[in-house]
């Protein structure tokens, strides 16, 4: 059974960061050394040290030891817009080899690597290569992350189609409640239970810290 993790998510915007960040924090509670790893990232701002993704930021800090941020974060792009054009607005190149590296680089140091997709399932990231291929290209196990509002059914069952029709397989869902009050939320949740081809590793409430969050977060099925 894998070690190593891949978070997608049903949509933008719907806590893939907050989600891998309490699967963080859960692998630290049971003792492994972790990191988390966000090899594209758009929206990325201009700093001393070059440019910085608050998300990518947020999983160097939950891992234990923190790496570089360069292997959390190989590429990261300027504009706030879909990797594959924020890349074309400034000529970055997206290829695999300064992934590759990051991610064997962290392999090796790291009893556990999580990495957190880009936007959804099947965004675009270069000629050729999509969000997708990285999971399939490392081998990952899928874990998903639904934000759990109007339309999440759907979406969380098309997503969940989608990554085993691509051949990778899903080995958890975690429900983000981003819509606290969403009318019949434990009736919605409980349809995600029912529908949905993998375990849910836990359901997390609204605004609270990762690592008070990854208390909720079950390993039991990942191994």
């Amino acid at each position: 059974m894998s070690r190593h993790f891949f978070v997608a998510g049903t949509d933008t915007g719907v806590g893939k960061t907050h989600g891998t960040q309490a699967l963080i924090h859960a692998f630290r509670r049971a003792g492994d050394r972790v990191a988390g790893m966000k090899p594209v990232a758009s929206g990325s701002a201009r700093t001393r040290d070059g440019l910085r993704n608050q998300d990518a930021l947020d999983l160097q800090a939950a891992s234990t030891p923190p790496p570089p941020y360069e292997r959390v974060n190989p590429i990261a792009l300027e504009d706030a817009v879909a990797p594959h054009l924020a890349a074309r607005l400034t000529g970055t190149p997206i290829a695999w080899e300064p992934l590759d590296a990051a991610f064997e680089t962290l392999t090796r140091d790291y009893e556990r690597v999580v990495v957190e997709g880009v936007g959804g399932w099947l965004v675009p990231l270069a000629e050729g290569m999509s969000a997708e291929d990285i999971p399939r290209r490392w081998n990952l196990p899928v874990v998903l992350v639904v934000g759990v509002r109007l339309g999440c059914i759907s979406h969380a069952r098309l997503t969940a189609r989608a990554i085993e029709a691509d051949g990778c397989r899903l080995v958890g869902w975690i429900g983000n409640l981003i819509e606290p009050t969403m009318p019949l939320l434990e009736e919605n949740v409980a349809t995600l239970r029912e529908y949905l081809p993998a375990p849910c590793l836990g359901v997390l409430p609204h605004r609270v810290a990762p690592a008070d969050a990854a208390v909720l977060i079950d390993l039991s099925s990942l191994g």
